[in-house]
């Protein structure tokens, strides 16, 4: 969009890996068989989202759209704990909602949070070889590796916050009324779509009383459906509490007021019946090229349509006319509207999206004879705790195991032909291709 506004962006995030376990052994003078003392990998970095009420776009976003977190380092020797990795921390304005890109679903809306919100953790570190030693096993020569890192793709819309929303079709006025009464400097021209970015203005009306405006730019026709550049904008009226709806009440283009209002009307609540039916005032703007007749006329049938559910109001943008009781009204209004900001409810349990599969260490090597093989370790120890292989299905369970896990493929690797021998802790197997 213009003006470097950005209201949604694409970015992947990735959590830090875990860092690995260590395998080593006490090698100390007068201790030649020492036992294990490998030291546990350090924790991997999370990925932390913070609000930065100094940011108002996801311009940022459009340069830098990778975010990774440290991984953890690897254990060391003598007991030594692998250093953790470092988190990434992403600043965001409020108002972004983080969405899963694939999906579409909400993760979280961060609104106007206070506290950081830590989207993915990092990988846990992975245990030495000191934590394995059993009465059985006292020189295990394997550690647990590190937990993976966890990636993910994201989608992030800002919706904007604010008090006060114009909204109305092109041209109206809207740009120069938040140009009279804040401290926004909107562009302002006689053609349509001026306004690509929405506007956000602080409105004073004195002794510490006044409102935050935005200045939606014009919806037309079709927009809940995606027409033109509608739908994008719809978006940023979703949080605003009150609505000024302004309407040409001079129909300089030939436009009739109550039908545009009617369109615009229809398109809100196509789009959402909640924001339809948000307090709202209608307002008749462009009175200082109306001649007094005009402005009784277009006025009485406004009201006659639409008071007393809707307040109708006349106002010159441009002269200044009626300005100063409209934003009074609309303050008043502010008063008896929700004050709750509208927060979007996840869509997905953050513990579901940031699974991560556990994985406990194995080994596969040679054994001490020819044709031998050995493969141990705590994963494989946990398998055969729960699967009994003398029957049928636990023992097509177990090969099943082997092959997913790929220990299946390690074996090939290591030169295990047919009619080799498998040996797992007490349990020993002709390899059969």
């Amino acid at each position: 969009m213009a003006n470097g506004f950005v209201d949604r962006a694409k970015i992947f995030v990735r959590a830090g890996k875990g860092g690995d376990g260590h395998v080593s052994f006490r090698r100390e003078l007068y201790v030649p068989n020492g036992g294990p003392d490998g030291g546990d990998g350090g924790k991997g970095g999370d990925v932390v989202f913070v609000i930065d009420k100094g940011l108002n776009t996801l311009t940022d976003f459009k340069n830098i759209r990778k975010y990774k977190a440290g991984d953890g380092e690897e254990g060391g020797k003598r007991r030594c704990h692998g250093a953790n990795g470092k988190d990434i921390v992403i600043k965001v304005p409020p108002g972004t909602v983080i969405k899963d890109f694939e999906t579409g679903k909400v993760i979280i809306d961060m609104a106007d949070r206070e506290e950081p919100f830590v989207l993915l953790e990092g990988g846990r570190g992975g245990k030495g070889n000191m934590h394995y030693a059993t009465s059985t096993m006292q020189a295990p020569r394997y550690a647990q590796p590190g937990q993976s890192a966890i990636e993910k793709t994201l989608s992030l819309e800002l919706k904007m916050i604010a008090d006060v929303g114009l909204v109305g079709f092109p041209s109206v006025g809207k740009s120069t009324l938040l140009s009279k009464v804040s401290n926004a400097k909107p562009k302002i021209a006689d053609y349509h779509f001026t306004t690509l970015v929405p506007n956000l203005g602080v409105v004073g009306l004195g002794e510490g009383r006044g409102f935050v405006m935005a200045d939606i730019p014009g919806i037309i026709e079709g927009a809940s459906n995606g027409t033109g550049l509608g739908l994008d904008f719809l978006r940023h009226i979703e949080r605003t509490r009150v609505l000024l709806h302004i309407v040409d009440a001079a129909g300089i283009e030939g436009r009739d007021p109550i039908e545009d209002i009617e369109t615009i009307t229809e398109e809100l609540a196509l789009y959402s019946e909640e924001l339809a039916s948000r307090p709202t005032i209608i307002v008749a703007n462009k009175l200082d090229i109306l001649s007094e007749k005009d402005r009784i006329e277009i006025l009485d049938k406004l009201k006659k349509k639409y008071e007393p559910e809707k307040k109708v109001m006349a106002i010159s943008a441009a002269t200044g006319e009626g300005v100063k009781e409209l934003l009074n009204a609309a303050f008043e209004l502010l008063k008896t509207a929700p004050d709750n900001i509208m927060e979007f409810n996840p869509e997905i349990s953050l513990e579901e999206y940031a699974s991560r599969v556990e994985e406990l260490p194995y080994t596969v090597e040679k054994g001490d004879t020819e044709g031998v093989f050995i493969v141990e370790g705590p994963r494989i120890e946990r398998m055969l705790g729960y699967t009994n292989l003398e029957d049928d299905r636990g023992f097509k369970f177990f090969q099943d195991f082997m092959v997913k896990n790929g220990i299946i493929d390690e074996l090939k690797e290591l030169g295990i032909k047919e009619g080799d021998e498998v040996r797992l802790y007490g349990w020993s197997f002709d390899y059969i291709e």
